[in-house]
């Protein structure tokens, strides 16, 4: 498993989209669709929206591998998850820093891949979406750390510059995971 965390604005779905594009029509990777409290048509990442009764049903269904809250939402990984990497596959989801324990108790192969970005670009990314005024990205920027803590196998991918700089190392960062996931 191959969580991609970062901050608000690092353009881990940007990113990730890039690296599905590289792998398509291939079956030994696989790229989650998660399951959102958010409407689908909400814009940014492909999911599954639901309300918070369905969450609620999935959840307690056992359908979900992880889940959390963050930000308003609920997230939830597939519990199909399991049986593809079950099946030798290099499973990647979009995760987040404060549920890493989560996917590490679940998926204990778990490797994670920290996007960051300069808090310039950052800011710049997160006001362009129109979402906060400066002031509150600045205030949100400030007080969140972009390094991923704990003990977990990271890979930290700068995505200040080029898309296809940082997406050339995503594809190269999960086609090493793959690589050392066959030899293990």
């Amino acid at each position: 498993m191959v969580a991609v965390v970062g901050p608000s604005g690092a353009g881990k779905d940007t990113l990730m989209a890039y690296a599905a594009r590289f792998f398509e029509g291939r079956d030994d990777v696989v790229f989650v669709r998660r399951i959102i409290t958010r409407n689908a048509a909400a814009g940014g990442e492909d999911h599954d929206g639901v309300s918070e009764a369905e969450f609620e049903a999935l959840e307690k269904a056992g359908r979900f591998a992880v889940s959390w809250g963050a930000h308003g939402l609920r997230y939830g990984i597939p519990a199909e998850t399991k049986e593809a990497m079950a099946k030798g596959q290099l499973v990647v989801a979009n995760g987040s820093r404060s549920a890493l324990a989560r996917f590490k108790d679940v998926y204990p192969s778990l490797v994670v891949i920290n996007i960051t970005a300069s808090l310039d670009v950052l800011a710049a990314r997160l006001e362009a979406r129109g979402r906060e005024t400066r002031e509150e990205i600045l205030r949100r920027l400030e007080r969140s750390s972009l390094a991923v803590t704990g003990d977990y196998q990271v890979m930290t991918i700068d995505n200040s510059g080029s898309l296809e700089d940082a997406g050339r190392a995503l594809v190269d960062a999960l086609n090493g995971c793959f690589t050392s996931h066959q030899i293990s």
